[in-house]
């Protein structure tokens, strides 16, 4: 990692014996010779190098950043809200904090195209079932686009392939992200994920007790197995009218949205939603990434959307006020990392900080197990912003423990 850069107190003129040479002068032949006053030199004095972890800060709370929400949401029974001509909105129930996500229904010729799933559970495939023969009218699904690969948007992906007989469309590393973690999880933790905790500074027992959490996670389906590829910048034509695909990343690897510039309509995902932020985790797999960095990147990339573009969110209600939005979630990110150096600042005298301490200072109250799998990945990624751009050092203690100061 490079080192912050240091005020080079050697480069003023006067600290340089050769130049201050030059200055004095040597008596001209035949002169009288003159007493020279002696000039002392001395360096200027250092100039006290700014702590990297002092600022910027995110300030106060800005203002006047309201949203525009222009239609009430549907019920999550399998009825259908018209959002925009060929365009309709249903919500399927989610058994969590969470208690739904929406989907979406774009006309494609004499049927429809799905966007995201729901949960894989019994009544989620009954709704799905149940708006095709009566919101659509009984017209055929044409295909399905998963956004990302968690389960709430995928998990029904290979049941709606072979139940309607539709292809899939996803991002590749979407695709095969949900292929390899969807796949069966070992009796034992595996040595890298129990790295991945113990270098976190969770304890043993606490590292067991998430991996039984995730292993026995009733939301994981099975993986479908085959998919057609969608890249940043394709357009897809659906019923003549031309949808550009948007990548983002942070929250997942290749996160599609779906933007219909003329009638400025962007599925979006949990790439923008209007009152939370998504989850942006640094997961045992790749423990060295830098997700929060991507989220800015995909926060930019958003911008250059019109600011009354209709965003139809996977969560929450659909929304106007793209800027105002993504500007909210710039000062949601700047808060985290500023109250995230206020406690690696204090944890210098101890020697540094671990992830675990900086998670607890962070999100002090935590629900369950599953809680704290999210609450350590987000931790760990404004731990790895913060070293990324070189504002704070990481060590590896005695006990194999990563601290960071």
């Amino acid at each position: 990692m490079a080192e912050p850069a240091k005020a080079d107190v050697g480069a003023h003129p006067e600290a340089d014996p050769d130049i201050a040479h030059d200055l004095v002068g040597e008596p001209q032949e035949g002169a009288a010779a003159q007493v020279v006053p002696v000039i002392e030199l001395t360096a200027p004095p250092a100039v006290a190098q700014a702590d990297p972890l002092a600022g910027p800060s995110a300030g106060p709370r800005p203002q006047g950043l309201e949203l525009d929400f222009p239609m009430a949401p549907p019920q999550p029974d399998g009825t259908v809200v018209e959002v925009a001509e060929g365009l309709l909105w249903a919500r399927m129930p989610m058994p969590m904090g969470l208690d739904h996500i929406n989907v979406y229904l774009i006309r494609d010729g004499a049927g429809w195209l799905a966007v995201d799933t729901g949960l894989a559970l019994p009544h989620t495939r009954e709704l799905w079932e149940h708006l095709v023969s009566t919101a659509l009218g009984g017209a055929p699904l044409t295909g399905l686009l998963c956004t990302h690969f968690h389960y709430d948007h995928a998990g029904l992906a290979a049941w709606m392939q072979e139940r309607f007989d539709i292809p899939l469309w996803m991002t590749l590393g979407e695709f095969h992200t949900l292929r390899t973690l969807w796949a069966p999880s070992p009796a034992q933790i595996p040595a890298h994920q129990a790295r991945y905790y113990h270098r976190a500074g969770l304890p043993a027992e606490r590292a067991h007790a998430l991996f039984d959490t995730l292993r026995q996670d009733r939301f994981v389906s099975t993986a479908p197995a085959t998919f057609r590829r969608v890249r940043h910048g394709d357009v897809m034509t659906i019923d003549g009218r031309p949808w550009q695909v948007l990548v983002g990343e942070g929250h997942s690897p290749e996160h599609a949205c779906l933007f219909d510039a003329e009638r400025r309509l962007l599925v979006a995902g949990d790439q923008l939603l209007p009152r939370i932020s998504s989850n942006l985790m640094v997961s045992s797999t790749e423990p060295e990434a830098d997700p929060l960095q991507r989220w800015f990147v995909s926060l930019d990339r958003l911008d250059t959307l019109p600011e009354d573009t209709l965003v139809l969110p996977s969560h929450d209600e659909v929304f106007r006020g793209v800027h105002r939005r993504t500007r909210m979630l710039r000062w949601h990110h700047q808060r985290t990392l500023d109250r995230l150096a206020e406690r690696l600042m204090q944890g210098r005298a101890e020697g540094g900080c671990t992830a675990t301490q900086a998670m607890a200072a962070l999100y002090p109250r935590l629900r369950g197990p599953m809680d704290e799998v999210l609450a350590l990945g987000e931790t760990l990624a404004h731990l790895n912003w913060f070293l990324a751009q070189g504002r704070i050092a990481r060590t590896l203690d005695d006990q194999g423990i990563h601290r960071y100061a």
